[in-house]
């Protein structure tokens, strides 16, 4: 039987927000199959799915820069080790310098992005090594987007760990940052229902399957129910059928038709989404040290 770790408990916690006894069970039954455990959590208790994108799992920050004709942006994520080099000037400076040169440079990707020329010489590389040497700590380009839009480009920054960029068609600057903040505090996956993942779909539809099926009703009464939580789902996770944050009475689609604007596409970036932080235990460390010491 797979060894179910307190690390393990804690994880699927922080997945489902469940109780620590269900957790441990499920892993167990699921032999240690965290994905597994999980789905079967959710199809007991009929919990959300999992909010882990949203958390926060490294340090730095995301930066970003657009045009003088505003018609050009860039987002950028850079890393560190910890939250206090996070908010050091320098590398405040790095990170928005980076920003820049991908607008600039339009680089096919992150490596093609540190080597590319500076216009003041050297490249990025050669700032980021620089950085490392001085701060004392490990700094990395994570990942950026660039868009290029012949409407509104909007931006915004959730202090500095979240930012948001979006390319709107109609409207104007007001409303293409009120729909940025919206996306900052919403986190749809996408625009449309027709841009949702389909494994994702398929998926979902098997945990409300499972869950309409504990009910005991008819076969066509299940489908029904199942058909309505995945109109649900679909509301929740894309930004047109999500209620505007402005006025939950009024959703995104609606806010947009009134304004005669739509949204092409969006990107959002959270610090540290989908990083492993290392977790440190001290006591282990002075534990090992000591008997390291008395061997």
């Amino acid at each position: 039987m797979a060894e179910i770790t307190a690390a393990m408990v804690k994880e699927l916690r922080e997945l489902t927000g469940l109780g620590m006894m269900e957790c441990k069970k499920a892993l167990a039954e699921a032999q240690g199959d965290m994905k597994a455990a999980e789905d079967l959590l959710r199809i007991r208790s009929g919990a959300k799915a999992s909010k882990a994108a949203g958390r926060i799992a490294a340090e730095g920050m995301v930066a970003s820069f657009v045009s003088a004709d505003g018609k050009t942006g860039a987002l950028a994520e850079i890393n560190c080790e910890t939250d206090f080099v996070a908010k050091n000037d320098d590398f405040v400076a790095f990170a928005r310098q980076v920003a820049e040169q991908v607008a600039r440079a339009n680089p096919a990707d992150v490596d093609a992005l540190v080597q590319a020329p500076l216009p003041q010489g050297g490249s990025l590389e050669d700032v980021r090594k620089s950085l490392v040497m001085k701060l004392g700590e490990n700094t990395t380009v994570r990942r950026f987007v660039r868009f290029d839009t012949a409407g509104v480009l909007a931006q915004y920054l959730h202090g500095s760990r979240i930012g948001v960029m979006v390319d709107l068609e109609g409207g104007d600057e007001a409303l293409g940052r009120d729909i940025a903040m919206h996306i900052a505090a919403s986190k749809p996956l996408c625009v449309s229902r027709d841009e949702v993942p389909a494994d994702l779909l398929v998926r979902e539809r098997e945990i409300y399957t499972a869950q309409a099926a504990e009910s005991g009703k008819p076969a066509d009464i299940v489908a029904r129910m199942v058909e309505g939580r995945i109109t649900k789902y679909l509301a929740e996770v894309t930004l047109l059928g999500q209620p505007f944050v402005k006025n939950p009475d009024q959703t995104v689609e609606q806010l947009l038709k009134s304004r005669g604007a739509r949204v092409n596409r969006f990107s959002m970036f959270v610090v540290g989404e989908g990083i492993e932080k290392k977790s440190e235990n001290f006591a282990a460390e002075v534990a090992a040290a000591a008997g390291a010491a008395g061997a």
